[in-house]
Protein backbone atom coordinates (compact mmCIF):
# COMPACT_ATOMS: atom_id res chain seq x y z
CA UNK A 1 0.00 0.00 0.00
CA UNK A 2 0.59 3.50 -0.95
CA UNK A 3 -0.04 6.65 0.59
CA UNK A 4 -0.24 10.57 0.34
CA UNK A 5 -0.56 12.20 3.48
CA UNK A 6 -1.67 15.96 3.40
CA UNK A 7 -1.54 18.03 6.26
CA UNK A 8 -4.98 19.89 5.09
CA UNK A 9 -6.74 23.09 6.87
CA UNK A 10 -9.74 21.61 4.81
CA UNK A 11 -10.50 19.34 2.30
CA UNK A 12 -13.24 18.32 0.66
CA UNK A 13 -14.38 15.32 -1.95
CA UNK A 14 -17.11 16.12 -4.62
CA UNK A 15 -19.28 13.26 -6.98
CA UNK A 16 -21.08 14.24 -9.67
CA UNK A 17 -21.39 18.11 -8.56
CA UNK A 18 -22.53 16.65 -4.69
CA UNK A 19 -20.26 17.44 -2.10
CA UNK A 20 -19.81 14.14 0.02
CA UNK A 21 -17.20 14.50 2.43
CA UNK A 22 -15.56 17.66 4.47
CA UNK A 23 -13.16 18.45 6.85
CA UNK A 24 -11.18 20.90 8.14
CA UNK A 25 -8.12 20.60 10.05
CA UNK A 26 -6.69 16.93 9.78
CA UNK A 27 -5.51 14.42 6.73
CA UNK A 28 -6.58 14.28 3.32
CA UNK A 29 -5.07 10.43 2.71
CA UNK A 30 -4.48 9.02 -0.99
CA UNK A 31 -4.81 5.59 -1.00
CA UNK A 32 -3.06 3.04 -3.61
CA UNK A 33 -3.43 -0.35 -3.10
CA UNK A 34 -1.73 -3.42 -4.52
CA UNK A 35 -3.58 -7.03 -4.90
CA UNK A 36 -0.48 -8.48 -2.74
CA UNK A 37 -1.68 -5.95 0.14
CA UNK A 38 -2.46 -7.31 3.26
CA UNK A 39 -3.72 -6.98 6.99
CA UNK A 40 -0.18 -5.89 7.95
CA UNK A 41 0.11 -3.59 5.71
CA UNK A 42 -3.18 -1.57 6.80
CA UNK A 43 -2.47 -1.99 10.51
CA UNK A 44 1.24 -1.17 9.75
CA UNK A 45 0.37 1.94 7.68
CA UNK A 46 -2.53 2.85 10.07
CA UNK A 47 -0.92 2.82 13.13
CA UNK A 48 2.03 5.66 11.49
CA UNK A 49 -0.49 7.74 10.12
CA UNK A 50 -2.17 8.26 13.35
CA UNK A 51 0.74 8.51 15.75
CA UNK A 52 2.71 9.89 12.66
CA UNK A 53 4.07 14.03 14.24
CA UNK A 54 3.16 16.55 11.46
CA UNK A 55 1.21 18.59 13.23
CA UNK A 56 2.65 22.10 14.54
CA UNK A 57 2.67 22.43 18.56
CA UNK A 58 2.27 25.90 19.95
CA UNK A 59 5.87 26.77 18.96
CA UNK A 60 5.61 25.66 15.26
CA UNK A 61 7.55 22.64 15.87
CA UNK A 62 6.05 19.26 13.99
CA UNK A 63 5.37 17.74 17.78
CA UNK A 64 1.75 16.59 17.21
CA UNK A 65 -0.30 13.60 15.78
CA UNK A 66 -3.77 14.21 14.32
CA UNK A 67 -4.91 12.25 17.46
CA UNK A 68 -3.35 15.44 19.48
CA UNK A 69 -5.01 18.11 17.51
CA UNK A 70 -8.53 16.04 17.41
CA UNK A 71 -8.16 16.35 13.72
CA UNK A 72 -10.12 14.45 10.50
CA UNK A 73 -9.35 12.56 7.90
CA UNK A 74 -10.43 11.72 4.34
CA UNK A 75 -9.25 8.71 2.53
CA UNK A 76 -9.80 8.88 -1.17
CA UNK A 77 -9.03 5.90 -3.10
CA UNK A 78 -6.03 6.73 -5.70
CA UNK A 79 -5.23 3.77 -8.10
CA UNK A 80 -2.85 6.02 -10.08
CA UNK A 81 0.02 5.74 -6.78
CA UNK A 82 1.35 2.15 -8.25
CA UNK A 83 1.50 4.04 -11.56
CA UNK A 84 4.84 2.88 -13.49
CA UNK A 85 6.30 5.42 -15.64
CA UNK A 86 9.81 3.11 -16.40
CA UNK A 87 8.66 2.22 -20.51
CA UNK A 88 6.98 5.06 -22.89
CA UNK A 89 5.04 7.08 -22.02
CA UNK A 90 1.55 5.85 -21.07
CA UNK A 91 1.82 5.27 -17.41
CA UNK A 92 1.03 1.35 -16.62
CA UNK A 93 -1.29 0.28 -13.87
CA UNK A 94 -0.79 -2.85 -13.41
CA UNK A 95 0.55 -3.32 -10.05
CA UNK A 96 -2.61 -1.77 -8.46
CA UNK A 97 -5.19 -4.22 -7.12
CA UNK A 98 -8.20 -4.62 -9.30
CA UNK A 99 -11.74 -3.59 -7.55
CA UNK A 100 -12.62 -7.15 -6.65
CA UNK A 101 -9.41 -7.18 -4.20
CA UNK A 102 -9.08 -3.44 -3.59
CA UNK A 103 -12.48 -2.85 -2.41
CA UNK A 104 -12.44 -4.59 0.62
CA UNK A 105 -8.94 -3.78 1.33
CA UNK A 106 -10.33 -0.04 1.29
CA UNK A 107 -12.69 -1.24 3.40
CA UNK A 108 -10.47 -2.50 6.15
CA UNK A 109 -7.91 0.74 5.83
CA UNK A 110 -10.88 3.13 6.26
CA UNK A 111 -11.96 0.74 9.42
CA UNK A 112 -8.15 0.11 11.05
CA UNK A 113 -8.04 4.16 10.96
CA UNK A 114 -11.25 4.74 12.54
CA UNK A 115 -10.30 2.76 15.35
CA UNK A 116 -7.06 4.12 15.37
CA UNK A 117 -8.51 7.67 15.27
CA UNK A 118 -11.55 6.86 17.89
CA UNK A 119 -13.97 8.37 15.08
CA UNK A 120 -15.64 8.54 11.95
CA UNK A 121 -13.30 8.77 8.90
CA UNK A 122 -14.63 10.74 5.54
CA UNK A 123 -14.31 9.34 2.42
CA UNK A 124 -14.43 9.29 -1.16
CA UNK A 125 -16.34 7.25 -3.46
CA UNK A 126 -14.09 4.30 -4.83
CA UNK A 127 -14.28 4.21 -8.81
CA UNK A 128 -15.84 7.32 -9.33
CA UNK A 129 -14.56 10.62 -10.86
CA UNK A 130 -14.12 12.95 -7.75
CA UNK A 131 -12.88 15.98 -7.71
CA UNK A 132 -10.68 15.96 -4.81
CA UNK A 133 -10.47 19.84 -3.20
CA UNK A 134 -7.74 20.88 -0.60
CA UNK A 135 -6.01 23.75 1.02
CA UNK A 136 -2.56 21.88 1.91
CA UNK A 137 -1.53 23.28 5.26
CA UNK A 138 2.64 23.99 5.10
CA UNK A 139 2.48 22.70 2.34
CA UNK A 140 2.82 19.30 4.34
CA UNK A 141 2.84 16.28 2.34
CA UNK A 142 4.18 12.99 2.94
CA UNK A 143 4.61 9.53 1.29
CA UNK A 144 4.65 6.37 2.70
CA UNK A 145 4.59 2.16 1.75
CA UNK A 146 4.14 -0.10 3.61
CA UNK A 147 6.13 -2.71 0.97
CA UNK A 148 9.48 -0.53 1.88
CA UNK A 149 8.55 0.76 5.61
CA UNK A 150 8.94 4.23 4.16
Amino acid sequence: MRVVLQRVSEASVTVSGVRISEIKQGLLILLGIEAEDTKEDINWLTSKIAKMRIFSDAEGAMNLSILDVKGDAIVVSQFTLHASTKKGNRPSFIKAARPKIAIPLYERFIAALELQMNKKVQTGEFGAMMDVALVNDGPITITMDSKSRS
